[in-house]
């Protein structure tokens, strides 16, 4: 198996949140819901003692082939394949009914963005694929073939936040009955010419992949059952700890519950300073309001450059 690299973000901070006191082993159950390669595991291992458990989760089959490599000279960790949006039906299957912390790490990882069959990025040419675990769902070619111009503008809309996201479906439907959309950069070359202006410093089918990513995954509708279920196993004191959650909370998350986060996070669209997010302040710890979540919920934030 080729061995990937993987630049966790926010490690630190993620890892802190869940077990503040490094000088102190902590036990219990753990769960990281989104195992990647293992940067944000690796880090809490550190800080966990001999009896504590740790279970982690991904969807990627190539992520817990690493996962179990990793497990053979750590007890302590427990492999699944699965989704985190699956979270409390993967923890009864292992016996565990309560957890002392939960991490995850949303969007696509470093791995998947280097390795050009994955499909998910508009730098490289490869199978327009983009699913998290290739051992089922449908592509992200198959969609395009099939799905309706509303289908295709509402998805780069509502997932993208694109502004012209109706242009770039009827390029995208237009371009279809010539011939199949099946590479990567077949895909990004057309949102790029129905892309009439570009943002700085960003590739113009950044939000159009980033949109058929999340709908083909269905990221939201995992995140939302993945805290509500987080939060119905986390022990009292029990924390959970979600690296980049803040951000879909803040952006594309529409659930009743990311809607009920937000409203108790009003820090996502203020920094300290009062204004919008400053440099300054690259991240920051959000506790939600007891009104609605009676546990604690950390979630350390990368704060957008704004002030000035």
């Amino acid at each position: 198996m080729t061995e990937f690299s993987h630049r966790t973000v926010l490690l630190e901070e993620t890892v802190q949140a869940l077990v503040p006191d490094e000088q102190v082993p902590a036990t219990g159950v753990y769960v990281d819901g989104t195992y990647g390669r293992g940067g944000h595991s690796d880090a809490l291992l550190k800080r966990l003692g001999a009896q504590a458990r740790l279970l982690v989760i991904d969807k990627d089959p190539q992520a817990i082939a690493v996962a179990k490599a990793r497990a053979t000279n750590d007890p302590r960790i427990v492999c699944i394949h699965g989704g985190f949006g699956d979270l409390r039906a993967l923890l009864d299957a292992h016996g565990v009914q309560a957890v002392n912390g939960v991490m995850m790490d949303l969007g696509v990882s470093s791995p998947q963005l280097d390795q050009a069959e994955r499909g998910f990025s508009f730098m490289r040419d490869g199978p327009l694929d983009m699913r998290m675990d290739t051992s089922q769902g449908q592509t992200a070619a198959q969609w395009l073939a099939v799905a309706s111009l509303d289908e295709v503008r509402e998805v780069i809309r509502d997932y993208g936040e694109e502004r012209f996201a109706l242009q770039i479906a009827k390029a995208i439907v237009a371009r279809r009955e010539v011939r199949p959309i099946e590479r990567t950069l077949d895909l990004a070359d057309i949102v790029a010419a129905a892309v009439r202006t570009r943002e700085k410093g960003q590739h113009p089918a950044t939000r159009t992949f980033q949109a058929i990513r999340i709908y083909l995954n269905r990221e939201l509708e995992e995140l939302d059952r993945a805290l509500e279920a987080a939060l119905g196993l986390l022990v009292t004191g029990g924390r959970f700890s979600g690296d980049r959650v803040s951000i879909h909370l803040r952006t594309v998350g529409s659930s009743n519950l990311c809607r009920q986060l937000r409203g108790c996070l009003p820090s996502l669209h203020a920094c300290r300073c009062e204004r919008i997010s400053c440099p300054s302040h690259y991240s920051l710890a959000l506790n939600a309001c007891d009104r609605v979540l009676p546990k604690s919920l950390t979630i350390p934030v990368r704060v957008q450059p704004c002030c000035g």
